[in-house]
């Protein structure tokens, strides 16, 4: 397998994080989105990363699709229940992780625009969805030890991935002191080597 990527995407880091867990093999390649001579969309018509090339030639994307596949191949390490209430939870913390991550890169390349054609308003409508979502995973995360309680699940790999974007890119935003229940959890998946190995490089 192939997995189309960049350095710096938390949606790439994800698949990243869910195919070390699950001890698979990949190989992966910058795909240089934004380079005039990108070959991305011959993968994914979109032009987006992650896409991951099967051994078959055939492509899978967006992360939530590709994460799905992933915990398919191989028992090692489960990572999204199999049916039920459960896996319905699961996939909701990843779906508010996911916008949480929509919001902050929309913020990141709004600021990319000239001054002039920047809307401050919508900047400030993106921070309120970034709030609104921390305050959700620390309420929902209370003091468990992973997001579904004993068990480390797709939902923490999700919300690891935001808090390292914040990280990234909203070093301004002292979200540990205000979500101290964020903050531990932080720490423990920060201390897992597949969090070591996919640290984005520095912005």
């Amino acid at each position: 397998m192939k997995l189309l990527s960049s350095p710096t995407s938390p949606y790439v880091r994800k698949v990243r994080i869910v195919m070390i867990e699950k001890k698979l093999d990949y190989q992966s390649e910058n795909a240089k989105v934004w380079e005039p001579d990108t070959r991305i969309q011959e993968h994914n018509p979109l032009g987006k990363v992650p896409c991951l090339v099967t051994d078959d030639g055939s492509a899978l994307f967006d992360s939530r699709v590709i994460v799905e596949y992933l915990d398919t191949l191989s028992p090692v390490s489960s990572l999204i229940p199999k049916s039920g209430r459960e896996r319905a939870a699961v996939k909701c913390w990843e779906a508010l992780a996911d916008g949480t991550l929509d919001a902050a890169v929309t913020i990141v390349k709004e600021l990319l625009r000239p001054v002039t054609q920047q809307s401050p308003e919508w900047i400030e409508r993106q921070y309120g969805k970034i709030d609104a979502a921390l305050s959700a995973m620390e309420t929902g995360l209370g003091d468990q030890s992973f997001c579904m309680g004993i068990s480390y699940t797709l939902a923490d790999i999700s919300v690891g991935c935001v808090l390292g974007y914040l990280d990234l890119r909203f070093a301004h935003i002292d979200w540990r002191s205000t979500h101290p229940n964020l903050a531990r959890l932080d720490k423990k998946l920060t201390a897992r080597q597949s969090f070591i190995d996919t640290a984005p490089p520095a912005a």
